[in-house]
């Protein structure tokens, strides 16, 4: 196949090859590379993530030793994060000199077919402007850069020979079609002009991964420490791969199987040591997480210029005036009331509210009994950075009691945040929690009565301008 890379690149310079050598690993980088695998539970995982973890070492070193003018950087590369690397066994997100590299590893025998992970040809996310294929020599410590191919040269033999992916979720791409002088790569990085080399646009996938919700609810708690590709399809792998807190739902489920398992290599015992979220924790959160991620959100942010957005209003919760102007007690309670009430006693419990937080409150029907629900919100500042508060409150209509054991649970796109349970023996008439997040965070409550009552309420986001 004609390299359209190569015949741009002989056309910008006039440039002498030099022999491509071996590149030799250190004792230090084999050992950090043996750290960074040893993250991953699958142990066919842990070996790719470690060969991919030398090509990248060898790979910045090559770079180095050929031009200290190249700006390389590799804190956001795949192989510093496991929840990337246990599902694509690829070096991703590379960046040199701009450019999106990706490292495409082979172990010491170079077939005539080169194996490219499905996922950084076909998602957008994982698209890269170079794909750089990688030899390592583990036994002989060394790495050898083989060849190269632009993404555009990429799809363009994919679409020209009509190729189909395995079922293991890969293409085999011939050597042919890359080119094999590996100093056009050098020329490539000092000379083409990155707005030239154009990569596809990121789409969003919530309103897929809301369709597909239902189903990846039921499937992923049958997930054990096998690939992806061996468990699902690929249009759900698409799905999964694209969103990354699933992906570390995935990563956390499969570390907790492993744990479970008391099946744990010596090497891992000190990664498992320090996993805490077991199997009935992640299974519990999944819904949480899910939400999150696919419902419409309330946006309390607007509470503080006295306004509830349309889906707040459809859901039927109500404003309570500013606090400043909440009515004394008074012999019968209403909704102000009572909350004034509430506030009164919560600096007790370590929740001091300021003067300018805003609050509403919708009424819900659990099981066939009333409550309702306070959610007050302000704005703070930590550190410089921007933050926001939301406090939850629980309570039953006057005259009536909460339902003992009742629970009250927050959560956000990191796990449980809190949840707290009605104990009838601390003389507790209502439950109370309040967390912190940035103004790009969201949370989700759920009030659960037993494991087949519970209510899950949209997520309350913070957008203030919005």
């Amino acid at each position: 196949m004609n390299n359209q890379l190569t015949n741009t690149l002989e056309s910008l310079l006039d440039f002498q090859p030099i022999s491509t050598e071996s590149i030799h690993l250190s004792l230090d980088k084999i050992d950090q590379a043996i750290q960074i695998s040893n993250q991953i539970p699958n142990e066919s995982r842990q070996w790719e993530t470690y060969l991919n973890s030398l090509a990248l070492f060898g790979f910045e070193e090559w770079l180095e030793q050929r031009d200290t003018d190249l700006t390389i950087n590799s804190d956001d590369s795949s192989i510093f994060n496991p929840i990337i690397s246990n599902s694509i066994t690829a070096v991703c997100h590379l960046n040199v000199n701009q450019f999106q590299v990706c490292l495409i590893t082979t172990g010491s025998f170079i077939d005539e077919e080169i194996s490219i992970p499905r996922a950084v040809v076909d998602l957008p996310e994982f698209s890269h402007h170079l794909y750089v294929v990688m030899e390592v020599q583990e036994e002989l410590e060394t790495v050898v850069i083989y060849g190269f191919i632009s993404y555009a040269d990429l799809i363009r033999y994919k679409t020209q020979v009509n190729l189909l992916p395995d079922e293991d979720w890969t293409y085999q791409i011939p050597l042919t079609c890359f080119d094999t002088e590996i100093d056009n790569l050098l020329l490539y990085f000092r000379c083409l002009d990155l707005s030239e080399t154009t990569l596809p646009d990121v789409q969003t996938n919530s309103q897929n991964l809301a369709v597909a919700k239902p189903e990846i609810t039921k499937l992923l708690p049958q997930l054990s420490t096998q690939n992806l590709w061996e468990f699902i399809t690929w249009e759900q792998g698409k799905i999964l791969l694209t969103n990354y807190e699933l992906l570390k739902w995935i990563y956390d489920w499969q570390w907790q199987k492993l744990i479970e398992s008391e099946n744990i290599p010596d090497n891992l015992v000190e990664i498992a040591e320090n996993q805490e979220n077991s199997l009935n924790y992640l299974k519990k959160y999944l819904p949480d997480l899910l939400n999150i991620l696919t419902e419409p959100t309330i946006n309390v942010g607007r509470w503080l210029r006295n306004e509830l957005d349309n889906f707040a209003n459809q859901l039927s919760w109500v404003l309570l005036p500013e606090l400043p102007e909440l009515s004394p007690m008074r012999g019968t309670y209403s909704p102000t009331e009572e909350i004034q009430a509430i506030i009164r006693e919560l600096p007790e419990n370590g929740a001091d509210i300021p003067a300018h937080a805003r609050g509403a409150y919708q009424d819900l029907l659990l099981g066939g009994i009333p409550l309702r629900l306070y959610a007050l919100t302000w704005s703070l500042v930590s550190d410089s950075t921007p933050e926001w508060m939301l406090l939850l409150v629980l309570s039953a209509p006057i005259g009536m009691s909460l339902p003992e054991g009742i629970k009250l649970r927050i959560s956000d796109t990191t796990g449980i945040l809190v949840e707290q349970k009605l104990n009838y023996d601390e003389d507790d008439f209502y439950l109370f929690a309040h967390v912190v997040g940035g103004l790009n965070e969201k949370f989700i409550a759920t009030v659960f009565l037993t494991p087949e009552i519970q209510e899950t309420l949209p997520p309350f986001g913070f957008y203030p301008e919005s």
